[in-house]
C-alpha cells in the first residue's frame, strides 16, 4: 500500500465496492461465504477497478438483522472464518493496493449482547446505564419510528425489570446510552482493536441517532456531533490515513454539518441525491438532480460524497417530499410485495427493467457528479432479486459466479445456502454470472470496466473537480462541465425515454477542441455558434475540451 502519509485524499479519486461476506463466495461448502472466499475473489475485485472494499458487518451476531445485531463486538461470526482469515484478508488486499473499511455499529447492539443480558439482569447492575431506559413508553414522543412496517413503538418493554428499553431499530437491537462514558470509551476500544488489525477505516452506521434529548427529534444533536469529532481527533492521531464514512439519511442542511469544520466524517453518503436521480429519470427533467446537487455543495476541500444507486438496504424514501415518494412508488415499485418501510427494496437492475441503456446512463452519471462512486455487489453483472424473501434479504442473495451449480457461490447442496440463488426467467443466475459476461466483449460487465478505466484517466477532474452546470431550454437535457485546474469534462446526459438535443452556450471556449472520452473520437471544434447535440435515449457524452495548441493553424 501507498503511504497513508502521502496520500491523505485517497478515497475523493477512489471507487468502493460494497461486500456482505456471507453473500461473496463460500471456500469450504457450507452454504455461507467467508473470509477465506472473498481473498480467493479478490483478482476479480481489482479487475473491475475497485480502490476499497466496504464491508458489512461480520462480528458475532445472532442474524435477526444480518449482522447489524452485534453480539461480541471483538470476534468474528464464526460462520465467516477467524481472526486470522480476517488479518489475511487485509494483507492480501492491501498487497493488491486495495483498502478495506468495514461497518461500525455504534447505535445499537443485539439483546443477546453480553452487556444487555447483564443491564436486564437488574435495575442495580453496574450495566444498567450502558443502555436507555424508562418507566413509560412516553418519553421522546416528538421522535419517528423508522422501521415502520414492523414497529410500533421505540420503546420495548423488558419483563425482567418492568422497565421500557430504547431502540431507533427493531425492538431485539436495544440502543447504547452514549450519555454514559464506560459506553463512548469502549466503542472508542473498539474502533482502535479494528484499525490495528489493518482496517482502513469505518462507514458508520445509523450515526445521528446515538443521544436523546426531551423536546427533540433524537437526531443530530449537538452531542452526536461533539462525539465524532473526538472520535476523528483519536483516529487522526493514532491512524492517520484512516477514514470515517458517515450514513446520516438527512435533508441536505443535516447531512451536510457531519463533515464539520473538516473535523468529523472525511465521507458521507448521499443520501439526498440518489432518490432524485430516479425522480429526474422518471420525471424526464434535470431540475432534481440540479436543485438537489446545489444544496448539497459545496462541501470542505478535504470531505467527498459517497455517490450510491443501491445497497443493501431499502432504496429509502423518507427524506422526499410525499409528491417525490408518489412518483417513486408508481415508477418503481408498481407492487406493494415491493415496498418495504418508506422504500423499495429492488436491486438496480430490476428496478430499471434491466434496460441496458438506462444502466450505462446511471453508472455513467454515478462516475461523473462530484463525489465517491460506491459500487454495490452484483450491480455490475445485472443480478436480480427475490422481493418474496423476508426484509431486506432479497437484495443479499448469493453472488453469481458461473452457470455452474448454486450459480458458482458454494459447493454445497442447494438447500444449504443461506438463501437460494436467483432462479427467475428474467434474471437466471445461469446468464447473468461472473464468467458469462466476462467472456462476453459487449457485456454489461466488460463495458463497466472500460468506463472505470476512462474514469481512471481523467480521476482528477472526476475526483477533485468542481461542477458548473450549463442551462438549456431542454429540460431533458442534464448538461454539466467538470473543472480541475486546466482540465475539462463536458458530460451530457438525456434523461428522456425518447430520442432528443441540446444547443449549448459554449463560446467561452470558442476554438477549443472536443474529444469524446471513451472512444477519444474528435468532434467538431467549438466555434461562435451554439453546439450542437443530437442524442439517443437514455444516451450520454462525456466529452474533454482542449485548448488550442497556439502553434495550430485555426
Amino acid at each position: 500500500m501507498t503511504d497513508e502519509a502521502t496520500q491523505p485524499l485517497w478515497y475523493k479519486n477512489a471507487i468502493f465496492y460494497e461486500v456482505p461476506v456471507r453473500s461473496f463466495y463460500d471456500s469450504n461448502g457450507d452454504g455461507i461465504g467467508d473470509f477465506k472466499g472473498i481473498t480467493e475473489k479478490l483478482d476479480y475485485i481489482k479487475s473491475i477497478g475497485i480502490d476499497c472494499i466496504w464491508l458489512l458487518p461480520f462480528y458475532d451476531s445472532p442474524l435477526k438483522d444480518d449482522g447489524y445485531d452485534i453480539r461480541d463486538y471483538y470476534s468474528i461470526l464464526p460462520e465467516y472464518g477467524t481472526l486470522e482469515d480476517f488479518d489475511l484478508f487485509i494483507q492480501t488486499a492491501h498487497r493488491m493496493g486495495i483498502r478495506v473499511i468495514a461497518d461500525l455499529v455504534l447505535n445499537h447492539v443485539s439483546d443477546q449482547n453480553k452487556w444487555f443480558v447483564e443491564a436486564r439482569s437488574s435495575t442495580n447492575n453496574p450495566k444498567r446505564d450502558w443502555f436507555v431506559w424508562s418507566d413509560t413508553p412516553d418519553k421522546y414522543k416528538n421522535v419517528r419510528i423508522i422501521f415502520t412496517d414492523t414497529e410500533k413503538s421505540n420503546w420495548t418493554l423488558d419483563p425482567n425489570s418492568g422497565q421500557y428499553y430504547w431502540h431507533r431499530f427493531f425492538s431485539h437491537q436495544p440502543d447504547l446510552n452514549f450519555d454514559n462514558p464506560e459506553v463512548r470509551l469502549e466503542m472508542i476500544n473498539v474502533i482502535r482493536f479494528w484499525l490495528k488489525r489493518g482496517l482502513d477505516g469505518f462507514r458508520c452506521d445509523a450515526v445521528p441517532y446515538l443521544f436523546e434529548r426531551e423536546g427533540t427529534s433524537c437526531e443530530n444533536l449537538p452531542e452526536t456531533h461533539q462525539y465524532f469529532k473526538e472520535i476523528r481527533k483519536i483516529i487522526d492521531q493514532e491512524f492517520p490515513g484512516k477514514i470515517l464514512l458517515a450514513e446520516a439519511n438527512q435533508w441536505p442542511e443535516d447531512a451536510k454539518k457531519y463533515f464539520g469544520e473538516e473535523d468529523e466524517f472525511q465521507m458521507n453518503f448521499n443520501f439526498p441525491l440518489m432518490p432524485r436521480i430516479f425522480i429526474s429519470l422518471a420525471k424526464e427533467d434535470a431540475f432534481y438532480i440540479e436543485n438537489i446537487i446545489s444544496k448539497t455543495l459545496p462541501v470542505p476541500d478535504s470531505c467527498s460524497w459517497g455517490l450510491f444507486l443501491r445497497n443493501h438496504d431499502e432504496l429509502t424514501l423518507e427524506m422526499v417530499s410525499d409528491e417525490e415518494r408518489d412518483i417513486m412508488y408508481s415508477e418503481y415499485a408498481k407492487i406493494p410485495k415491493m415496498r418495504l418501510n418508506l422504500g423499495i427494496r429492488r436491486r438496480l437492475a430490476p428496478l430499471v427493467e434491466n434496460d441496458r441503456s438506462v444502466l450505462e446512463f446511471l453508472y455513467a452519471l454515478l462516475l461523473s457528479l462530484p463525489g465517491t462512486p460506491i459500487f454495490y455487489y452484483g450491480d455490475e453483472i445485472n443480478m436480480g432479486d427475490n422481493i418474496y424473501l423476508g426484509d431486506r434479504d432479497g437484495v443479499r442473495t448469493p453472488m453469481q459466479w458461473s452457470f455452474d451449480r448454486n450459480a458458482g457461490f458454494s459447493r454445497a447442496d442447494p438447500e444449504q445456502l443461506f438463501a437460494p440463488v436467483i432462479i427467475s426467467s428474467n434474471f437466471h443466475f445461469e446468464t447473468y454470472n461472473v464468467e458469462s459476461q466476462s467472456r462476453l466483449p459487449s457485456s454489461f460487465l466488460n463495458w463497466l470496466r472500460k468506463l472505470v478505466v476512462t474514469r481512471r484517466r481523467n480521476v482528477s477532474v472526476f475526483g477533485m473537480g468542481s461542477i458548473e452546470f450549463l442551462h438549456s431550454e431542454n429540460k431533458e437535457i442534464l448538461t454539466f462541465l467538470r473543472i480541475y485546474d486546466s482540465s475539462i469534462v463536458l458530460c451530457v446526459f438525456n434523461l428522456a425515454k425518447k430520442p432528443s438535443y441540446v444547443t449549448l452556450d459554449l463560446r467561452k471556449y470558442a476554438g477549443w477542441h472536443v474529444r469524446e472520452l471513451i472512444s477519444q473520437v474528435r468532434f467538431p471544434d467549438i466555434g461562435e455558434l451554439p453546439y450542437f447535440f443530437t442524442m439517443q435515449k437514455n444516451s450520454f457524452f462525456w466529452m474533454e475540451l482542449e485548448r488550442r495548441d497556439e502553434s495550430e493553424q485555426p
